[in-house]
C-alpha cells in the first residue's frame, strides 16, 4: 500500500504563491502517477495537475501557466507550486497516487486566497 502525507497550504493574498508537498511511502515503486485534486465544500472534486512515473504532466486549464507540478524522486515527494493565486483557487487540495492497487489519497490541505 501507498501512504501519502501532505504539507503546505495556508492563507495567502491574491497574487501570492504557495507550495504544496505530497510525500509518498510504502510501495512507492508501484506508483504510476501522482497529482492533486481540489474541492470546494458542496462542489464536485476538480482535477488540478498530475505527473506520471514517466514524467508526463497535465494541468487543468484553470491553472495552466500558474501552477507547476514537479517531483523529487530521492525524497519520494511531489510538489505543486502555485503562483498568481486567485480567489477561486480557494479549496481543499488533496494529493493522490495511482498504482495497480488503486488510488490512494492524502489527508488534504486547505488553501485560502483572500483579497
Amino acid at each position: 500500500q501507498v501512504q501519502l502525507v501532505e504539507s503546505g497550504g495556508g492563507s495567502v493574498q491574491a497574487g501570492g504563491s504557495l507550495r504544496l508537498s505530497c510525500a509518498a511511502s510504502g510501495n512507492i515503486v508501484s506508483i504510476m502517477a501522482m497529482g492533486w485534486y481540489r474541492q470546494v465544500s458542496g462542489n464536485e472534486r476538480e482535477f488540478v495537475a498530475t505527473i506520471t512515473s514517466g514524467g508526463t504532466i497535465n494541468y487543468a486549464d484553470s491553472v495552466k501557466g500558474r501552477f507547476t507540478i514537479s517531483r523529487d524522486n530521492a525524497k519520494n515527494t511531489r510538489y505543486l507550486q502555485m503562483n498568481s493565486l486567485k480567489l477561486e483557487d480557494t479549496a481543499v487540495y488533496r494529493c493522490y497516487a495511482d498504482s495497480p492497487s488503486g488510488r490512494r489519497w492524502g489527508q488534504g490541505t486547505q488553501v485560502t486566497v483572500f483579497s
